[in-house]
């Protein structure tokens, strides 16, 4: 079995700068590398200069973007978007780059993962990719129905049986079954019912899974149009000489055919009406992350918010730069002490080639790194 591919999708608003590698047909920033590098000891990916995601899996950031630019953007300033099964966070980091380049300030997005093990990972994610427009969140599916048509996009990347993985996850493989199937198949349509109350009309549906299953993609697709209430996009053949297979309501990445692995997705717009929830409280989803944080006073002392450093936002005028070099990056990304003796005492911003990467606060004869301890790397540097 042909080994799968390593992709990644740069970072427009932090470069973009990257490993080099052949572009990816459907993503204006995603570059299939020739082999595999040891992320944990870039500094650039600790950055958030870019993002490690499967070639396949970027599909649906195309789609998004095609929507943005053919339907959703005239009809409204602000776009309120939804990535409703969002961990690890690779297709909420894509809708925020494209989010950011079409709408700059004028979009929410929100990116919820229901799995408490796994919204920590998201978090991580969104913090490096350093866009405060993101907001994260960890609730059930129906918790979103209060916010009656708030969304214009929601994507639903949901959980499936995961034939597309086969080639990558052999646990995958040991562990479906055609009774898997049937019960992904109830549970995808569960979690389409609970969150379509939060959809606008006219808006749109992302549906994604990673698996062949039309009980799990065309089927499903239809069931929410005809039960919901809504009208499928039919696909398109823009890709096809790229691998790109049209299935009868979306667009199948088979692995082995194309260079990633295997992902369907379709879009459906929803015509059902539907009230509008026009400014809804977001504080009822119990936020883990919303909007930028510089930092919070601890007595006298103004201590910087370590996700400043990471966002596009950050202001170099704020704290004093400090570029160092790779190895001593790895040290600070180790959560290692480090000695900066011709620099000013107080709080500095490590970068590396210009890339900010976090905050030390300078006492002297030793700087106190201020990396969270969740983030530091386990390797030795």
């Amino acid at each position: 079995m042909e080994e799968a591919s390593v992709s990644v999708r740069l970072n427009p608003f932090k470069g973009p700068i990257g490993p080099e590698g052949t572009p990816v047909p459907w993503s204006p920033y995603g570059r299939i590398l020739s082999d595999r590098p040891v992320f944990t000891l870039d500094p650039l990916f600790h950055a958030g200069c870019y993002y490690v995601q499967d070639s396949s899996a970027m599909f649906v950031g195309h789609l998004f973007r095609k929507l943005l630019t053919a339907r959703c953007t005239p009809l409204r300033g602000d776009l309120h978007v939804l990535d409703l099964c969002a961990a690890p966070g690779g297709k909420t980091t894509d809708l925020a780059a494209s989010l950011r380049e079409a709408c700059g300030d004028g979009f929410l997005l929100v990116a919820n993962e229901v799995m408490k093990a796994r919204v920590g990972v998201l978090d991580d994610n969104v913090a490096r990719w350093g866009d405060p427009n993101v907001v994260v969140t960890s609730v059930d599916p129906a918790a979103f129905a209060r916010l009656e048509g708030y969304f214009d996009v929601i994507v639903a990347d949901v959980p499936c049986s995961g034939e597309g993985m086969f080639r990558k996850d052999p646990r995958a493989r040991e562990e479906w079954s055609p009774e898997l199937v049937e019960l992904c198949a109830a549970r995808q349509k569960r979690i389409l019912a609970d969150v379509w109350p939060a959809l606008r009309e006219g808006g749109f549906l992302i549906y994604s899974t990673c698996t062949y299953e039309p009980a799990e993609n065309d089927d499903n697709l239809a069931w929410a149009a005809g039960e919901l209430g809504g009208e499928i996009l039919p696909p398109e053949a823009e890709f096809e000489a790229w691998g790109v297979r049209r299935t009868s309501h979306g667009h199948l990445l088979e692995a082995g055919v194309v260079p990633g692995e295997g992902q369907w997705a379709g879009v459906l717009r929803k015509t059902a009406s539907q009230r509008i929830c026009a400014k809804p409280d977001l504080e009822v989803l119990h936020p883990l992350r919303n909007g930028l944080k510089k930092g919070e006073w601890k007595g006298k002392d103004f201590v910087p918010d370590p996700d400043y450093a990471l966002s596009i936002k950050f202001d170099r005028n704020d704290y004093r730069c400090v570029d160092v070099d790779r190895q001593t990056a790895l040290r600070f990304l180790h959560r290692d002490a480090l000695a900066l003796p011709d620099t000013a005492p107080g709080y500095l911003a490590v970068t590396y080639l210009g890339q900010p990467l976090g905050f030390v606060k300078n006492i002297g004869s030793r700087c106190n790194n201020l990396l969270p301890k969740g983030r530091r790397i386990l390797m030795n540097v």
